[in-house]
């Protein structure tokens, strides 16, 4: 039994003869036996002196990827030393494996020496070339979106109304829940702090049209926004993403669908509807929680709360919230259904493009937002 291991066990045996020396192996040349090749190995490179070196692969019983990198590192390290070295009677097998795992050396990467001021106008460089991209794509996908819609109104046979109203549940009805919750809240917190700054100049009563205009002309809005970026926009992202990952996106193609009017048009189209019922649902829970805290912490009445609101808050100022939410709608779409449909294939991917998705949609609703702050403000509406 000791000698069937001892046989196992890898060996050298070193011969010389004239200006050639031949290292003849025996045994298993693997892994389990790691810690005697590396110095087996080490001993024919030292006993090599300034000779060619025949490795002998007659009586190697096994060898496997570590035994066989071993060997031909050896190899290599002689043949830089000016010295040659050959393998002899290797097996077909053996000789397979020999050529699959030949050593390659590392070459260092040379350190390139950079100015963190160059590399910081480089990384804006670089946003700035990325933002100009994601807008170019932006604008083309909007054209085919605009001539997919038209396809199908031309043609209403092709509409997917049970793709719309489902959308419908999943966007709006699904998130009211959420939305009542976060608008209200806010609504309070706005009205308590408003209240407690106001009560300095003796103007607590004016708490109402503060929270009036504020929260019809832009905080339901926003947060409206912000949550169905969070919320759908993400959706949207992952769902398509993972149809392009498993490419059900390219068999829509070859069954002659088109994928925007299959997936996209439904989606955008709940959306453009969804977001205005949500941004008005937001406006009642907002004013609610405005009324009730100005009630508990300003004495103000719900009859004096309602009076004082219809004389701040104008036909225009409610329009003005509903009027921007379309367009808020179409850029979460378009930016979440990009974002989609560029995911490569991986899980990794994904993520990426998902969080890129919920990233560049909140920007650019409050962009935009602040865009239609100005132009109502230029046009005094």
């Amino acid at each position: 039994m000791a000698q069937s291991i001892l046989a196992q066990e890898p060996q050298v045996k070193i011969e010389r003869a004239g200006d050639r020396v031949t290292a003849k192996l025996a045994g298993h040349w693997t892994a389990e036996h790691a810690e005697m090749v590396e110095p087996l190995a080490g001993e024919i490179a030292a006993e090599a002196g300034q000779h060619h070196v025949i490795l002998d692969l007659a009586g190697v019983g096994r060898i496997d990827t570590l035994g066989a990198w071993v060997l031909d590192r050896t190899r290599h390290e002689l043949g830089e030393r000016g010295l040659g070295a050959d393998f002899t009677h290797a097996s077909p097998e053996q000789q397979i494996l020999l050529n699959e795992v030949a050593y390659r050396g590392f070459q260092e990467q040379p350190t390139v020496r950079r100015s963190k001021a160059v590399d910081f106008l480089v990384d804006v460089g670089k946003s700035v070339a990325g933002a100009g991209r994601d807008l170019v794509d932006g604008v083309a996908f909007l054209g085919e979106l605009a001539s997919a819609i038209v396809r199908v109104v031309t043609h209403p046979r092709r509409f997917r109304g049970t793709a719309v109203v489902n959308q419908l549940e999943q966007i709006a009805y699904r998130s009211v829940p959420i939305i009542v919750l976060i608008s209200f809240l806010v609504g309070c917190i706005v009205a308590q702090q408003s209240i407690f700054q106001l009560q300095r100049f003796g103007a607590t009563p004016f708490v109402v049209d503060l929270i009036g205009i504020l929260v019809l002309r832009e905080l339901a809005l926003l947060l409206t926004s912000i949550m169905v970026s969070g919320r759908s926009g993400s959706a949207f992202t992952a769902e398509i993403g993972s149809m392009k990952m498993r490419e059900e996106i390219d068999a829509l193609r070859v069954m002659g669908l088109d994928p925007i009017e299959v997936l996209i048009v439904p989606r955008i189209l709940a959306l453009v509807i969804g977001l205005p019922l949500l941004t008005f649902i937001s406006s009642i829970a907002a004013l609610s929680g405005g009324g009730i805290t100005a009630w508990l912490y300003g004495d103000v009445s719900p009859d004096v709360f309602l009076s004082r609101l219809r004389a701040a808050v104008g036909m225009n100022t409610f329009l003005v919230g509903l009027f921007k939410a379309p367009f808020m709608a179409l850029i979460i779409g378009i930016i979440a259904t990009l974002e989609g449909l560029a995911v490569e294939g991986s899980a990794e991917s994904l993520g990426r493009h998902v969080t890129s998705s919920v990233v560049k949609a909140i920007f650019m609703v409050i962009v935009l937002d602040g865009l239609f702050a100005m132009f109502f403000a230029a046009i005094r509406y």
